[in-house]
């Protein structure tokens, strides 16, 4: 009987084939005391299956060196780097020897109690995508655990089911209750099409791989391994969010014929790579990517994007133990990343964390447990209260800027006073440099939109700033007083809010009227759904994952925008917008 289960779609298109069931992940531990002369020796169980997991990693690092240019993914060696970084983590280590040590738990028992405590703390934070790294913990944690177990790896990933020539003459597709970085390599050497995981979520790193990959993926799907049995039929829709299971032969005729209409489709949006973003009225549209790491400006080149809207700094100081990186590591970082987009222009936000992120040197207040993470001390307000780091950044994206066009985003502002002081840092880092001698560039000054009370002084922001960018994931919920993270209340998460439309277009209108650049670089910028209203509302430049700007550009070459104009004004004065997103 055919039944279908949903999650979220993070990577486009349809994979047909059999289920291959990777068993949960999880290892069923024992837990008991050892004697005080046992301790020395848990204590080196642990350690040698640390080094063993290090060891394993650094091969997968090799073989991804390995495959050279064109195979190499740099979202997977940054994820691999990052599990590295936390098989060294103080906290984990330390926390293990200390069970260990002072209540004589033994190694296993020793390791998931300290695991339960940090992943406490990941649950706290705010940022969906630290957040979510909880679950590369978990990951490390568990490889840790097989090694000591003598297990292999939970997915055979690439090895043909037993019976099986090499050439398999049936597609498979992998479902399974997670999938780590390095199953993440093997399976883009296996003979998977597909794959659905119980848990994640837009940001895994799951979903980071799968879209850089190109395979068809859906995450978060929950009880998935549970409910699919080994070898049942499955079609994984990428593109909805969907997977169904044991499907009717009427089914399996219509997703057959999606599945072959989706390859003709990517086929020929790759033609467009090279044609210019330009509307049937002849309006010229600036397409822009979204990136992580220095490295993904490759990724950004390829799917023919014109600069980086948005690169995410932030990620350069995740899952370091409180060590951030210093000037010198910043400004190595940033100039990779200009000089891959070849004199492209490349827009760094500045640093987007809080007291809620896993940055120990910033210390809990106290009583603070019960504060919303989302309304406290992140973004621009963290790096005020830090003045030390703030200036470290902003000198090494100001000596980046000697390497290529850089353009500097403010994060969350809010408050004139807010304005005046990150004014007024950046001019000292710049006379720090030319007392120090050293080269720097000259950058544009942007401010995030992201805050209604920003959205509705935009005045003040333009006197202030050469452009600005509409961050509409925050500005949404902040708007709707909803935390999109919470899934009893994301179904109320409304992209088309008259509210939400209202500060959009009055943001756009007032740059336009100043002459002031304006961009959006939120999740509405990448989904084709909002292409029209958007371009409708003034807006010509947008920026999004790499992997989205090839369908984007073909919506805009597809539209008009003189007409699309008057359509956008009566979706605005609308009570039910969303109503009239399809006329």
């Amino acid at each position: 009987m055919s039944f279908s289960v949903h999650g979220l779609a993070v990577s486009r298109g349809i994979a047909i084939g059999r289920a291959v069931i990777v068993a949960s992940s999880r290892i069923d531990v024992a837990h008991y005391f050892v004697q005080t002369e046992q301790v020395e020796g848990e204590i080196e169980r642990l350690r040698h299956a640390r080094n063993e997991v290090a060891t394993e990693i650094l091969k997968v690092q090799q073989s991804l060196h390995d495959l050279g240019p064109s195979d190499a993914h740099p979202e997977l060696t940054a994820l691999l780097d990052v599990h590295l970084m936390l098989l060294q983590d103080e906290q984990l280590t330390n926390g293990v020897k200390h069970w260990i040590v002072e209540r004589h738990y033994n190694a296993e028992w020793a390791l998931t109690t300290q695991l339960e405590v940090i992943a406490r703390q990941f649950d706290e934070m705010e940022d969906p995508y630290l957040r979510e790294r909880k679950a590369d913990l978990e990951q490390v944690v568990e490889r840790i655990l097989r090694v000591m177990r003598g297990v292999t790896s939970p997915v055979g990933v690439g090895q043909p089911r037993p019976g099986q020539d090499s050439a398999v003459d049936v597609p498979l597709v992998l479902i399974a209750h997670d999938l780590s970085p390095a199953d993440m390599l093997q399976f883009k050497q296996s003979v998977f099409t597909g794959f659905v995981t119980d848990v994640g979520g837009k940001t895994s790193h799951t979903a980071i791989v799968a879209r850089s990959m190109d395979i068809p993926a859906v995450v978060g799907a929950r009880s998935a391994s549970q409910l699919i049995e080994q070898d049942d039929w499955v079609i994984i829709d990428g593109d909805a969010g969907v997977v169904v299971i044991d499907p009717s032969p009427i089914l399996l005729a219509e997703y057959g014929f999606k599945q072959r209409q989706g390859e003709v489709e990517r086929e020929r949006l790759s033609r467009l790579k090279n044609t210019p973003a330009v509307t049937l009225d002849g309006q010229r549209i600036e397409l822009l990517a979204n990136i992580e790491q220095p490295e993904d400006a490759v990724g950004a080149l390829k799917a023919g994007a014109v600069g980086v809207g948005l690169f995410r700094s932030e990620f350069l100081f995740m899952g370091r133990n409180g060590k951030l990186p210093d000037e010198e590591e910043q400004y190595q970082a940033y100039k990779r990343a200009v000089e891959g987009m070849q004199g492209l222009p490349v827009t760094i936000r500045t640093v987007d964390v809080g007291a809620d992120k896993p940055l120990d040197r910033v210390a809990q207040r106290a009583g603070e447990d019960h504060l919303n993470p989302a309304l406290g001390l992140r973004a621009i307000r963290w790096s005020l209260a830090d003045p030390a780091m703030f200036l470290a950044q902003l000198r090494a994206i100001l000596r980046a800027a000697a390497h290529g066009p850089v353009h500097l985003l403010i994060p969350m502002l809010a408050h004139a006073s807010e304005i005046r002081q990150t004014l007024a840092l950046v001019h000292r880092a710049r006379e720090q440099l030319e007392a120090a001698g050293v080269r720097q560039g000259v950058v544009k000054l942007g401010a995030m939109i992201e805050v209604p009370a920003a959205a509705l002084t935009i005045p003040l922001f333009l006197k202030h700033f050469d452009f600005l960018s509409i961050g509409t994931n925050d500005l949404i919920q902040y708007t709707l007083a909803i935390d999109r993270a919470d899934e009893a209340v994301s179904h109320l998460y409304d992209p088309v809010h008259p509210a939400v439309l209202h500060l959009l277009a009055n943001t756009i209108t007032q740059c336009h009227e100043q002459g002031k650049g304006v961009s959006v670089c939120g999740e509405m910028a990448g989904d084709v759904a909002m292409t029209r209203l958007l371009l409708g509302l003034g807006l010509r430049s947008f920026s999004m994952h790499p992997s989205q700007i090839l369908a984007v550009k073909q919506q805009i070459l597809r539209c008009d925008t003189t007409r699309l104009q008057t359509w956008a004004q009566t979706v605005l004065a609308a009570e039910d917008p969303a109503a009239l997103m399809t006329d």
